[in-house]
């Protein structure tokens, strides 16, 4: 039987410490949708199964595979559960705005043999096993200024909410350096511009971290973009992957779906 759940609360994300998914919300995808309503509920459901089929096997090629798009139309009869979280939870209810107009976040949540057995259709394997957490050393050129993104710097918060996000879509832990430790490390901006990601590999350790993803993110006004390069040790070589014209969520999203790629043995990102 499938639940539905009003939950009516904010969620803080603690992003100077590792976030990710929890291993049974591989089995969860999340959107947005406007009201508590099937109207909008049962589109957006092919949706969440689309990524959880991506997120559950690491393989974000999925996404654009139409034979994964055909599963995902069914959703409705592999989901167990929906639950709903209020993106204006506490704020004052606006003359203009009424509650069934509210946007909520939808969490649809998928038996887990249904997921696999479409999985296995699509040649694919569930990638259950513990995720290694990334070291994330990411330097941000925004024109205006040049910083490396930590967990509890000045700048960034946005960027910081993003990578959270990502991090659950995906499956991936990820742990931002606290300035304090680029600063006992002397990790500035210009030292991760041009260090190799081997070098990194102590203080990703200290950090309680697993393997270290170094990046950069520039923004080109040209374009109105971002144009960003990643960099993943895995403790024996060095990938390397870039994406430009791209807002920084999903330059987040790039650099961790390219990361499960890897990881999870399915290939690597163009």
């Amino acid at each position: 039987m499938k639940r539905i759940i009003s939950v009516l609360f904010l969620v803080l994300l603690a992003c100077s410490a590792a976030v990710a998914a929890e291993p049974s919300d591989l089995y969860r995808g999340r959107t947005i949708v406007t009201g508590i309503k099937d109207e909008t509920r049962i589109p957006a459901a092919p949706v969440c199964l689309l990524d959880v089929l991506a997120k559950v096997s690491g393989d974000a090629r999925l996404l654009d595979d139409p034979r994964a798009r055909e599963i995902a139309a069914a959703a409705t009869f592999h989901a167990t559960e929906y639950s709903y979280r209020d993106r204006y939870a506490l704020r004052q209810i606006h003359d203009e705005q009424g509650t069934r107009d509210r946007p909520y976040y939808l969490t649809v949540t998928f038996d887990p043999q249904r997921v696999d057995a479409a999985l296995e259709s699509l040649g694919r394997k569930p990638w259950t096993a513990n995720r290694p957490n990334l070291a994330l050393f990411l330097v941000v050129n925004n024109n205006a200024n040049t910083y490396v993104l930590s967990g509890d710097g000045t700048f960034g918060r946005d960027q910081r909410e993003s990578l959270a996000a990502a991090s659950w879509l995906v499956g991936m832990p990820v742990t931002l350096p606290s300035e304090a430790d680029l600063a006992k490390e002397g990790l500035t901006a210009d030292v991760l511009s041009t260090i190799q990601p081997a070098k990194l590999d102590m203080v990703t350790k200290g950090m309680g971290a697993d393997l270290v993803l170094l990046g950069s993110l520039v923004w080109n006004k040209g374009t109105l973009g971002w144009a960003a390069e990643w960099k993943l040790f895995d403790g024996k070589e060095i990938s390397v992957w870039k994406v430009k014209d791209v807002n920084f969520d999903e330059a987040f999203r790039n650099a961790l779906r390219g990361s499960a790629l890897i990881l999870s043995g399915n290939g690597k990102p163009d």
